[in-house]
């Protein structure tokens, strides 16, 4: 995807200006269970995102890299009370090692409330100028505490994480899997 392509599509759906002054310059390859690739805004259902998906990236030799979920339209697009409700927030990831960056916010998949239409779920990738010191809570994903009302525009200024250098994004609305999400946030199993 060129960088314009990217700006059309995120502006398209909105994304630009409702959570980014800009569009990422390339696409971002997020790859859920079963081969569900993250496609530009097209539909996935809560179900086949519960689980933690694979994030690939080109990245530059000793850069490190934060990488972020977040819904915009909490509790719905019409009325976003709790814009941004974030899903996953990882700092410090040395290259594409995902897994050994440092977990601010743990990853939780779609929740969209019944009768809320369909949410944008949108993954950003930031190259970070350095190593960051974050003081954020940590949220495990048994929480929906301190979730709601995430900015990414206050986040990336805070630690000059500039326009991200890659993203995508998929849709979902409410599915049966929603409830048992919901109870997994209340921390109850």
């Amino acid at each position: 995807m060129s960088s314009s392509e990217a700006a059309e599509c995120f502006a398209k759906h909105g994304i630009v200006p409702d959570i980014l002054p800009a569009a990422p310059a390339a696409l971002l390859t997020v790859t859920y269970g079963g081969g569900l690739v993250v496609d530009k805004g097209a539909e996935l259902t809560p179900t086949q995102v519960k689980a933690h998906p694979t994030v690939e990236w080109d990245a530059e030799p000793g850069a490190m890299y934060t990488l972020l979920l977040t819904d915009p339209d909490a509790p719905s697009r019409k009325e976003p009370k709790f814009r941004e409700w974030h899903h996953w927030l990882v700092v410090n990831i040395p290259g594409t090692q995902i897994a050994t960056g440092d977990v601010l916010t743990e990853y939780v998949g779609a929740g969209p409330p019944d009768g809320t239409g369909l949410h944008r779920y949108v993954f950003l990738l930031f190259k970070q100028k350095q190593k960051l010191s974050c003081k954020e809570k940590r949220i495990p994903k048994t929480s929906g505490d301190n979730r709601a009302k995430f900015s990414t525009s206050k986040f990336v200024a805070k630690y000059d994480l500039g326009t991200p250098v890659a993203g995508n994004f998929f849709q979902a609305k409410y599915d049966s899997y929603v409830p048992k999400l919901y109870k997994q946030l209340s921390g109850k199993k």
